[in-house]
This record gives C-alpha cells, structure tokens and sequence, in this order.
C-alpha cells in the first residue's frame, strides 16, 4: 500500500472533509460524502460505489478488515492523526480505525428498477436525517425497489441519514427529485412501458385499511411530510389512500414508522402469494 498523503493538522484537506459532514452544499459540489462507520463502509464497497480516499488512524494496529481494504480497495490511502480520526468519526468515546470518502451517485429515476414487482417508497418533504435513513433501512429490509425523496427536503446524504440507514443506503437506490411532478412524469413513462403501477398514499384519512389493499401489485407508497402529511397535490395524484389503524392514546406515528408498518404489510402479502 503506497500512503501519497499524510495529514495531522486542521489542514484544507481536513477542512474539506469536515465540510463533508456538514454542509450539503460543500456535497453537492464536490460529488462527494464522508461515510463513517464499518457496516455502511463494508455496503458501499459490496455494491459498488465509487471509494475515492480511505482515510486510516496513523496511531493503531488497524484490524484485518481495514488493512484488507486498504490493500485491495482502488482510492487515495490518507494516513490521517488519531485527534483528526476523532473529530472527523462522529462520536464522542470512539475513534474509527478508517473512513471513506465515497463519490455521489446520478440523482436519476432510471436508476429504480421498474417492473412486474416493484415497490418503491416517495417521502414527500422529510425534514430529519435521521428519518431518512430509518425509512431507507426498512425499506431495504422489506424488499423494496427503491427509495425516492421530493421537495424541499433533509439530505439523504447528511452523516445522520446514512448511520441510520445502517449501510442500507447503499444497497438499493435512493433518489433525490426537485417536484412532485418529476415523479408523476416518472410513473406515466412507467405505465406507458406496460408497468400499471398504482399510486397509494398513508393518511390517517384514507378510506381503506392498510391491510385490506392488495400490495401485490406494482405500487409506489407515498410518505408525507413528518408535520404536515401529504400535500394536496399528491393526494389528487393518489389512486387510493389507505390508513393504519390505532387502538392506542397515540395521535399519530412517526413517518419512518408509517412506512416501516405499510412495508411490513407489502411484503407479507407478497411473501403469502409466493407461498401458494
């Protein structure tokens, strides 16, 4: 392994890193994230995406993981001081052994497979990171297609999303959209290809239980905004609403946690008619 960098002060090369986790302006115009974690950076590397430097703890033994990594993974190997690794590794009583600075993918809905089985989750406006990645995660977990995010929105790329995707980020496809109406767009060319995807909304409002829809379907789940729902505009463009049931004193779920139950509720139906 050839070390071209070595970095123990609050350099600009520090700085730029730093940004990364920060400013998601500083991310967008790079093309560039800082991941943090051993799951989210062993996800990345198994599928695929561009690894860009490995940054390393100068003053460790580092693990048989990453010293594989190092000499196996096609980046920039930085040898970067312990306090810089301390700063950059997002917690407080742990310094990570490696981080990646990993390359941003096309925010294109080509990149969701469409088909037969798709399932693919819209949330509409998010404004917390860490809702973002819950939601990702689940949808990773309950198979879907892909994860599409509209508006004005939280990143999908902020540091607390992807921890909390737990490395799910990276394994299906996550896309960013400015408007409602890029994804309408989307799902006409879909249907056109011979996909009748169905659009179905959650609101507390809808007119049919969650479990009596047929998720068997091709369908697109609409999520609405943590504070206010679904905007009008994507209710219009709604084939259905459906609702999930609450005995408790609970006045509402999370987001994240009313598209984890509308999810558990697709795949097991998909599962059951797999099974017959």
């Amino acid at each position: 392994m050839r070390v071209v960098l070595r970095v123990s002060g609050r350099n600009a090369r520090f700085q730029q890193w730093e940004a990364l986790l920060r400013n998601r302006t500083k991310r967008q115009r790079s093309r560039t994230f800082l991941v943090q974690g051993v799951r989210p950076i062993a996800m990345a590397i198994e599928h695929g995406w561009q690894i860009q430097e490995l940054l390393y703890d100068t003053s460790v033994a580092l693990s048989g993981w990453a010293r594989e990594l190092l000499e196996t993974v096609r980046a920039e190997k930085i040898a970067v001081s312990r306090d810089l690794m301390h700063e950059l590794g997002g917690k407080a009583d742990t310094v990570p052994e490696l981080l990646a600075v990993v390359a941003l993918p096309e925010d294109d809905l080509c990149r969701i497979p469409a088909g037969p089985s798709m399932l693919t989750v819209v949330f509409d406006r998010p404004t917390s990171p860490g809702n973002i990645g819950t939601l990702v995660r689940s949808a990773d977990a309950f198979g879907a297609s892909g994860v599409i995010i509209t508006g004005h929105a939280a990143d999908a790329y902020d540091p607390k999303a992807v921890r909390a995707s737990t490395g799910s980020l990276f394994a299906l496809p996550v896309v960013r959209v400015p408007t409602r109406q890029t994804v309408l767009s989307w799902v006409v060319d879909v249907r056109a290809g011979g996909i009748g995807v169905s659009v179905v909304g959650t609101d507390e409002l809808g007119t049919l239980d969650v479990a009596d829809y047929d998720f068997r379907q091709p369908t697109l789940i609409l999520i609405g905004n943590e504070t206010t729902g679904l905007s009008s505009g994507w209710r219009e463009a709604c084939d259905q609403l459906v609702r999930i049931p609450m005995f408790g004193a609970a006045s509402s779920l999370n987001a994240a946690a009313a598209a984890t139950v509308v999810l558990y509720e697709s795949a097991r139906q998909r599962a059951a008619a797999a099974r017959r």
